[in-house]
């Protein structure tokens, strides 16, 4: 059985992270699914509970960004941008240290770590008594929707895991941005919480990743299969009208006529739809299956701040896998 923990109860959270437990946590972002990053065994357990493709690394959390550049080496670039969103919604891919403590596991045998600190004061808590990295993949199974409570954690992962820290919803709902500056350019690798026009206020121009499983490039970070993030029911994107068989993802004023609604927000309030995102395409997926809809048609969303990163998660969801039926013609 999965404990569920109050959050007065860190401590036993740490205690079972530090034994080589997996434990699920709240961050900003979404919950995490904790296992001592230092710990090869653990860290194979990570994906054998969320059934990860081995190849794609494991961002690393820490309590301060002195406990994350012990173990990677930053330049100015990352210092600057530890500084500014540390803690906060920021993954930065840097090059390991000879002295790195993480299993090489957690950053699929890569040259490369990613690291964060995240701002919640649950997981910093969680993360100071742990008193080492915490490799901290989304706490859902490989390929599905990121859960943002602890009764999304349980639903995907009830009984795989020891425990998950009840800290509530996730205030932003959206996974950390991932930034590469292993090399001499800034390139982004998935967009997220902390937008690209803010990154590139404090560090200047940053490039884009090449598409997912485009190469070595796709893999320095996770979150970059091309078909991820994904519901059940097949996914139709920036639909002007919606059939009576599908759901519907609205942003702004709902299109009408659709089996099933999740406003992402009635007033097209991009940090609104970040946050309410994952839980909207999980609600669809079961209820669009309990009515019996074919699909989940996705009304447009721009594609700027907060968008982009939005954007890149449905185009994620949506992108096709072996089983889903002929997708509709365009124009819907």
């Amino acid at each position: 059985m999965t404990e569920r923990l109050r959050p007065e109860e860190t401590a036993r959270a740490a205690a079972l992270l530090r034994a080589g437990a997996l434990v699920a946590f709240p961050t900003e972002t979404v919950y995490g699914l904790g296992a001592d990053a230092c710990n090869g065994r653990a860290v194979a357990a990570v994906f054998e509970a969320k059934g990860r493709p081995h190849f794609n690394p494991l961002i690393c959390h820490y309590a301060s960004a002195d406990a994350a550049f012990a173990d990677v080496r930053p330049d100015a670039r990352a210092r600057a941008l530890a500084a500014t969103f540390w803690p906060g919604p920021l993954s930065l891919v840097l090059p390991r240290r000879a002295e790195c403590r993480v299993d090489l596991l957690a950053s699929a045998g890569l040259d490369t770590l990613a690291v964060r600190v995240p701002a919640h004061p649950l997981a910093l808590d969680l993360l100071r008594r742990v008193d080492r990295p915490v490799a901290a993949p989304s706490a859902n199974r490989s390929g599905r929707v990121s859960p943002t409570t602890a009764e999304a954690v349980l639903e995907e992962l009830g009984g795989r895991i020891a425990a998950v820290l009840d800290g509530g919803p996730c205030p932003v709902g959206l996974e950390s941005t991932v930034l590469d500056l292993s090399g001499n350019g800034a390139v982004l690798l998935r967009p997220g919480g902390v937008p690209l026009e803010a990154i590139e206020s404090v560090i200047g121009p940053v490039g884009r990743a090449p598409p997912p499983e485009a190469g070595a490039a796709a893999r320095r970070a996770p979150g970059l299969l091309a078909s991820h993030y994904a519901p059940s029911l097949p996914l139709r994107l920036n639909a002007t009208s919606v059939a009576p068989d599908e759901a519907l993802l609205a942003f702004g004023p709902p299109l009408p006529g659709a089996g099933a609604v999740w406003s992402l927000s009635d007033s097209g309030d991009l940090r609104e739809a970040a946050a309410r995102l994952f839980a909207g395409l999980r609600w669809l997926d079961a209820e669009g299956a309990r009515r019996g809809l074919k699909r989940i048609a996705v009304m447009p969303i721009p594609a700027h701040g907060l968008g982009l990163a939005v954007n890149d998660r449905l185009a994620r969801a949506a992108a096709p896998r072996p089983d889903d039926p002929p997708a509709p013609p365009d124009g819907g």
